[in-house]
Formats: structure tokens, C-alpha cells, sequence
């Protein structure tokens, strides 16, 4: 029932055209905060790739478990924000807690020093934040604007997030500069400190501008843990769930990414950073026009063509040609892929789940790929050290193209 309008909903009215005061104040509010706290968590995960590798000398299997940490924490407490926030229907509050939680934890990794167990804890609850607040915001999201702008108001939120994580790390090398020292104690502490104080800004910009916004409460249904549950019964939420999963195993991470791209370009580490950077201007860029095409012709043939590009940049890393003009279509494709598929998705599930439960069920989805992503990080790791990054990347794309057939196969409409 659900499947057959999936990747199919167009925007048929006056919406063609992308416009702030069209999709609503609290999605640019929601957008504001997500831009501000990007800045603090883009200057911190800018720099922790080659402070983990490059100075603390962490193995490939070592730092693919604490980059799958980075993302596979926050799978549980998805669920746990997703829920709390359906059942007390409080959504901005949940996410407030996580967003003040995340940034509690730019000081922790000051007090954490050089030890990889505390920084590995900080970077667990720093994820538990980020865990509690996605679902409640992105459920804000749905609530804010019209099923038929779901794919626009995602692709501005985006748009706005990713404009803070172009920003993030550019901050993060004017700190360095004014230090004077990109390898220093001292330096990479003065960005954790600069860091919080950013992040703290944010989590003010969302307690005195979001609304939370109420739908009517459904008069069927309610918010229970059998009920979240059953939700996995729904034949569409089932397939949109094992996609979900399917497709973050075939994603490495960006740290591993961009450890790869610096290798095979053979860039100095002071401009590491600089990779995020261009990755996120490609994210800001299209994250709002991608969006709107999602709502016009479909979101998951969207979501898949943002794998597609995944595919290329593993394939541009693998490949002998190396360079600028290989440098910024990489860091292009992978932006692409981001404002394709991170939104869309939300987007596409969305219009599948129960009112009374959406929250709970974006977080499932999103828990879904964050295990998957621990996995996959863990896996690419392992296999990089085994057998080495060629044969690793190989097999990333792989991996890919058996996620694209995998998704075509569970969400594609059968003919009756």
C-alpha cells in the first residue's frame, strides 16, 4: 500500500519555487541551530582524524572503531530520543538535552588529554547527544510544513547544517593559525574550548527560537513500547528499514575518506581540514535543489543516484589518476552524495509512519543505519590493514552497488 506512492510524490501545486517564508519560520529556526552547532562539531571531527592517526598513531582497525563509535553511539539513544519524544511529546525539549549534552563534551576532550579510552568516551557521549536530538528535530521538521514540501524543507534544513560544516573546519585552521602550532597540545585544546563556546550559542538559539510545534493529538493510537514495536510490521517500514540498513554498510566514513584522498594527493596535514571543507561546499550547494527535485520526481531515485556518486569517489580514490581536477570532483561527488541521500531519505520515510509514532520511527530507520555504519566502519578498517587500502576500497565499491540493487529490489512498486 505504502510502497506504491514511494519515490513517486510530486509537488503539484504552487510550491516551485524554494522559498524561506514558504517553508516556515521554525524550519529555519530548526536550520539556524543546526548550522551553529555544525561549526562546534565540524572544528572537532575537522581535526580528530589526523590527531588520532597522525599523533596519537592509531592503527587502521583502531580508528575504524572509534569512527564507527563516532556514528554507531548514537543507535540506541536515537531510539530512546525518538521515543521519549513521541510519548511526552515534548520533541524540542529532547533535543535540547542533546544538543547541551554534545556540547558539555567539547570541554570533556580538554580533560581527556591523550588517552584514547577518554577520548573514546567523550566521542560516546558527545553521539548519545547527537542520538537524543536527531529524530525529535527532524520530526519537528515533518510537523512544520506540508507532506508535499518535505523534501524542500529537508533540503533547507540541509542546505543551513551543511553550511555550518563548511564553516566548522575553517574555523578550526584560524584557530590553529592563531596559535601558531597545527600539532600542538595547546592547539588542539584551544579548539575543543572554542568549540564548546560555539556549540553553546546554538543550544540558546534553539530554546528562544524553535516553536514546538503540535499537530492534534491522533485520536487512534498510542505512544507505548509494544506499539513501537508493531512498527516493524508495516510491510513499508520493514523494506524502508532494511534498505536503510543496507545502505550505511556501504559508506567508510569520512575520516577514512579523507585519510585516503590525502595519500594518494600527498597533502600536507595543516590543510587536512580543507577536505571537509570542500565537501560541505558541495552539500551547501545542492542540498535545496536536490531536495526540491526529490519532491518533483520522486525521492528515492534521488537517494540512489546520490550512491551512485558514492561509487564514483571510491572508485576516483582507487583509480591512478591523481591531481586538482581529481581532487575537487572527488570532494564534489562526495558532497553530492551527502545532499542526495542524508535529508531525502528523512523525507521518504516520513510520509510511511503513524503520526502518533513518527519520531519513534525516524529513529529506528536512523538507528538502522548508524549500526550498520559501526559495522561497515569497523569492517573497511580491518580489511585496510589486512589486505591493504586497494583491495579495502574495492571492496567498498562493492558494496555499494550491491546496496543500490538491494534497495531497487525492496522499494521499487511491483506491478500487479
Amino acid at each position: 500500500m505504502y510502497l506504491s506512492t514511494i519515490g513517486r510524490r510530486e509537488n503539484r501545486g504552487t510550491v516551485s519555487r524554494c522559498k524561506l517564508g514558504a517553508i516556515g519560520s521554525n524550519v529555519v529556526a530548526l536550520g539556524a541551530v543546526s548550522l551553529v552547532t555544525d561549526i562546534s562539531a565540524e572544528m572537532v571531527s575537522a581535526i580528530l582524524p589526523i590527531y588520532l592517526v597522525l599523533g596519537l598513531h592509531l592503527s587502521p582497525v583502531v580508528y575504524g572503531l572509534v569512527d564507527g563509535l563516532y556514528t554507531g553511539a548514537t543507535a540506541l539513544l536515537r531510539l530512546v530520543g525518538g521515543y521519549l519524544a513521541d510519548r511526552t511529546r515534548k520533541r524540542k525539549t529532547v533535543a535540547g538535552i542533546g544538543y547541551a549534552l554534545s556540547a558539555a563534551t567539547k570541554l570533556g576532550m580538554v580533560a581527556a588529554g591523550g588517552s584514547v579510552a577518554a577520548i573514546g568516551a567523550m566521542i560516546a557521549v558527545d553521539r548519545v547527544g547527537k542520538g537524543l536530538r536527531t529524530a525529535p528535530r527532524d520530526a519537528l521538521i515533518t510537523l512544520s510544513v506540508p507532506e508535499s514540501m518535505l523534501g524542500r524543507a529537508f533540503g533547507v534544513h540541509r542546505a543551513m547544517d551543511s553550511t555550518g560544516a563548511f564553516a566548522g573546519p575553517l574555523v578550526a585552521l584560524g584557530v590553529l593559525a592563531v596559535i601558531g602550532s597545527s600539532v600542538s597540545v595547546d592547539a588542539f585544546n584551544a579548539v575543543f574550548v572554542s568549540s564548546f563556546c560555539i556549540a553553546a550559542i546554538g543550544v540558546l538559539l534553539l530554546v528562544l527560537f524553535v516553536r514546538d510545534d503540535q499537530a492534534p493529538r491522533p485520536s487512534v493510537g498510542s505512544v507505548s513500547p509494544r506499539a513501537a514495536l508493531t512498527l516493524l510490521r508495516a510491510a513499508g517500514v520493514r523494506r524502508l528499514f532494511i534498505a536503510a540498513c543496507v545502505l550505511g554498510m556501504a559508506a567508510i566514513g569520512d575520516g577514512f575518506v579523507y585519510l585516503l584522498l590525502q595519500r594518494k594527493e600527498e597533502i600536507a596535514t595543516v590543510w587536512f581540514p580543507l577536505f571537509a571543507v570542500g565537501t560541505n561546499l558541495a552539500y551547501l550547494v545542492l542540498a535545496a535543489p536536490l531536495g526540491a527535485l526529490a519532491d518533483r520526481f520522486g525521492r528515492l531515485p534521488v537517494v540512489l543516484c546520490g550512491y551512485g556518486a558514492l561509487a564514483m569517489v571510491y572508485l576516483l580514490l582507487a583509480g591512478p589518476v591523481s591531481g586538482w581536477p581529481v581532487l575537487v570532483i572527488t570532494l564534489g561527488l562526495y558532497g553530492a552524495f551527502y545532499a542526495a541521500t542524508d535529508g531525502v531519505l528523512m523525507a521518504l520515510v516520513s510520509p510511511i509512519l503513524p503520526e502518533v509514532l513518527r519520531t519513534t520511527g525516524i529513529a529506528l530507520i536512523q538507528t538502522g543505519q548508524a549500526f550498520a555504519y559501526f559495522v561497515s566502519s569497523v569492517l573497511f578498517g580491518l580489511a585496510w590493514q589486512v589486505w591493504g587500502a586497494g583491495m579495502a576500497i574495492g571492496l567498498a565499491v562493492c558494496a555499494v552497488v550491491f546496496a543500490i540493487v538491494i534497495t531497487l529490489v525492496l522499494l521499487v512498486p511491483r506491478r500487479q
